[in-house]
């Protein structure tokens, strides 16, 4: 499958999400949207990015955009996360991988010499009208939710 690219339709999902609700790409349409995919809930990593993208949701809203995390949990393990954290931002339950693998970062990952798949931690700007304008991979949390806020502002 080809890697999705700057300028390419964003993929859409439909997925179960916290709160017993459902979250999908075609009905934010209109409104920018962040699509970051992150390995696993309170984990260290995955928890200080979506305190980030909490701390930093206003600044995002005054700009329309929303902002979704999507990981293999389940709903019910992100309604867990969120209540620990008191996180702000939408997460949606991928549980069979198919919305990792459509934007192609359901990869083979490495850990003390055993193979294994999981989800690479990057970051899809998604513009209004559906198509990615920004693209972050293997994403390093320091300083991105700042960068993703500031690639935002240019939309």
């Amino acid at each position: 499958m080809q890697e999705l690219a700057v300028g390419d339709a964003a993929p859409d999902f439909d997925l179960e999400s916290d709160g017993g609700g459902r979250v999908s790409l075609s009905d934010l349409k209109g409104a920018p949207v962040v699509v970051y995919f992150y390995p696993k809930d309170n984990t260290p990593g995955c928890t200080k990015e979506a305190i980030a993208f909490t701390e930093l949701n206003n600044e995002f809203g005054k700009l329309g955009v929303i902002i979704v995390g999507i990981s293999p949990d389940s709903a019910k393990k992100h309604d867990n996360f969120i209540a620990k954290h008191n996180l702000a931002v939408r997460l949606g339950a991928d549980t069979d991988t198919k919305t990792a693998e459509a934007y192609g970062v359901w990869v083979e990952k490495s850990m003390y010499g055993k193979k294994y798949m999981g989800v690479e931690r990057s970051t899809f700007l998604v513009d209004k009208n559906g198509m990615i304008a920004q693209i972050w991979r293997k994403v390093k949390v320091p300083g991105h939710a700042d960068a993703v806020l500031e690639a935002a502002t240019a939309l």
